[in-house]
């Protein structure tokens, strides 16, 4: 059996979750039915709505289910793109066309934005990062001066899922509310893997307009997930239907699904300090066991000066003279699963788009690779992974670097 080392990607469903499932998947009806087993399923909706606010520092009435991240996604940037648009609101402006971002936003932001480029005449406007994967304050306060009755929103993901990066985002959410500008965040890597020392994901407390985290990253099912919406804030939906959640996301509520999401968020947010110290301190052990060999560089901020900054779940690096994917399949083989956190397009290697935006040139990028940890990862993991490591990324480097095409 192989040792998960991709948590960032979907961590393992929590015993909380299977409890909450069993339980509730036999019982529960609609939620919008008037009938007793659809007002019991309603009363299981909003308690469990409640929990999540809870866990997340937010007010019940500003969560919305959706399917997960990725929609939660898609949701805040199309929702606030249009109703910031749309002249037929008290404050419609169709002169609003430019988006602020970093350019290593998770794709379900990117691509959202470079779709909105594409068919609704968006202009993107790129915020400058540091070599360590955070954005620059001065930089964005400069661009929102610029005529920022032209900006129709901004979106900074919380942290990284990459290189772990943790954002300042209550410090980008005041300099876009001094420019009249809603900011969104996708929290969905950073809830539950704050470290200590760094503000913990608490909607209210951030300060953005609107918030996405996803059930799968936590330990819940994957097909669940939330946005949250200040009350102040409205948005142009992108389902319709039955005007469920607030008549922004139609669609018969995942009962219970909600409810294990609920579930697990409300024990994830307890279990957050103890936690944060256990995977930090297995995490800098793998650091350990990496850093001094040759060739091998660290990617996003450093945990040993700055552990604030970076993920407590996340180590990335990058080698000299291997390819990603050779060390991914050579970790395969010996029983580890990881990730490169890089796109394939047509069988050809690519560069991570997030480690270009942090300025690092095209070969060294394409040699990363990232460990997440998760709530099942073991020391034991830990110490057979870092025993593992030195002769795999030897063997990578012995098969060469594969051709690619350079990235425009």
């Amino acid at each position: 059996m192989s040792r998960y080392f991709d948590h960032a990607a979907t961590t393992p469903v929590r015993p909380t979750a299977v409890r909450v499932l069993t339980e509730l998947l036999p019982q529960l009806a609609n939620p919008s039915s008037l009938h007793g087993s659809g007002r019991r399923a309603r009363l299981a909706v909003d308690s469990a709505r409640a929990q999540l606010a809870a866990a997340a520092g937010a007010d019940a009435s500003e969560v919305i289910f959706t399917s997960g991240g990725t929609e939660a996604d898609n949701l805040a940037l199309k929702g606030l793109w249009w109703q910031r648009r749309d002249p037929k609101t008290s404050d419609g402006d169709p002169r609003r066309r430019r988006i602020l971002l970093p350019g290593m936003e998770h794709h379900a932001v990117l691509d959202t934005a470079e779709w909105l480029e594409a068919q609704e005449g968006a202009e993107l406007v790129f915020i400058p990062v540091d070599t360590e994967g955070i954005i620059d304050l001065d930089a964005l306060e400069q661009l929102l001066a610029d005529e920022p009755e032209t900006i129709a929103l901004a979106t900074v993901m919380w942290a990284n899922n990459e290189v772990g990066a943790i954002q300042p985002v209550a410090e980008v959410a005041r300099l876009c509310a001094e420019a009249g500008v809603p900011l969104h965040t996708d929290a969905v890597q950073a809830f539950g893997n704050e470290p200590e020392g760094a503000p913990t994901v608490n909607f209210a407390e951030s300060g953005a307009a609107t918030m996405a985290i996803s059930g799968h990253k936590l330990g819940a099912p994957v097909g669940i997930g939330a946005l949250f919406v200040r009350r102040d804030v409205k948005l142009t939906p992108v389902l319709h239907g039955g005007g469920q959640e607030r008549d922004i996301r139609s669609g018969t509520l995942d009962a219970p699904g909600i409810c294990a999401f609920a579930a697990v968020a409300e024990e994830v947010a307890a279990q957050r300090n103890k936690e944060a110290q256990r995977l930090s301190g297995l995490r800098d052990q793998l650091l350990a066991a990496v850093v001094d060999l040759e060739g091998v560089t660290l990617g996003g901020p450093d945990p040993r000066i700055s552990p604030e900054k970076r993920l407590v779940n996340n180590l990335h690096i990058t080698v000299d003279g291997a390819e990603g994917d050779s060390l991914l399949f050579m970790l395969d083989m010996a029983g580890f699963d990881t990730a490169t956190g890089s796109a394939c397009t047509a069988g050809v290697p690519r560069p991570s788009h997030v480690l270009l935006a942090m300025g690092l040139p095209e070969s060294a990028a394409r040699g990363a690779q990232r460990f997440s940890l998760g709530w099942t990862t073991t020391e034991e993991d830990i110490t057979a992974l870092a025993d593992a490591l030195p002769g795999i990324i030897g063997q990578s480097r012995a098969a060469g670097m594969a051709g690619y095409s350079e990235v425009p």
